[in-house]
């Protein structure tokens, strides 16, 4: 699709990162519990906007690969693979602990969500190893794949977000009292990274 390779596995391989706990997740759970929906949904445009700067300077350093040479862009494939993989095992041997909490004002929680999404430059690394895993450079149309997949990875996002937003009370609740049940799901989902990582690299 559009120079996508396996369109579905793209967006499972989203859906499955915003799953896993980090700084957009904790501002939307924060901003949800001090000002409601409203508060998660700002937040929430705040995030996906933050995640779209962040990813299109990620387009741009693949993009520049892309044209400069296949040789070096299919081993950036590799390396995005290996990078998934190290994730994945972070996660399968992390220790427990609770994550540092996120500093929410009471005030406009969009802007907040922006910087504190903004301010995590690991995000720009991860999309530079994410991207070239779902690139075909056979069929790759230049911008708009990148733009279908940065559509396509705000989609989710807002679904994502406002969903979580609207059931964040319940969802805090039941994190905080099945601990175990919260750190096996991520042990889990590092599991899924290396698989994505290994299913990936073999195509």
């Amino acid at each position: 699709m559009l120079g996508i390779a396996d369109y579905g596995a793209f967006c499972a391989a989203v859906l499955l990162f915003l799953a896993l706990p980090g700084p957009g997740t904790f501002a939307l759970l924060t901003s949800t519990a001090k000002g409601g929906f409203r508060a998660g949904a700002a937040a929430t445009a705040g995030v996906i906007l933050g995640d779209q700067v962040l990813l299109w300077l990620a387009v741009a350093g693949v993009a520049a690969l892309l044209a400069a040479n296949p040789m070096v862009f299919k081993a950036v494939q590799y390396a995005g693979a290996a990078y998934l993989g190290w994730l994945g095992l972070k996660l399968i041997f992390a220790k427990p602990g609770s994550a540092s909490p996120i500093r929410i004002e009471p005030r406009d929680y969009g802007r907040q969500a922006f910087l504190i999404t903004l301010l995590n430059p690991k995000a720009i690394v991860f999309y530079m190893a994410f991207f070239p895993l779902f690139i075909d450079p056979a069929q790759h149309r230049g911008a708009p794949t990148f733009v279908a997949m940065a559509l396509t990875i705000a989609a989710i996002t807002a679904v994502y977000c406002l969903l979580l937003c609207a059931f964040a009370e319940a969802v805090s609740a039941k994190v905080r009292a099945h601990r175990r049940l919260a750190g096996g799901l991520e042990k889990l989902a590092g599991v899924f990274l290396i698989a994505f990582g290994i299913r990936l690299s073999t195509q």
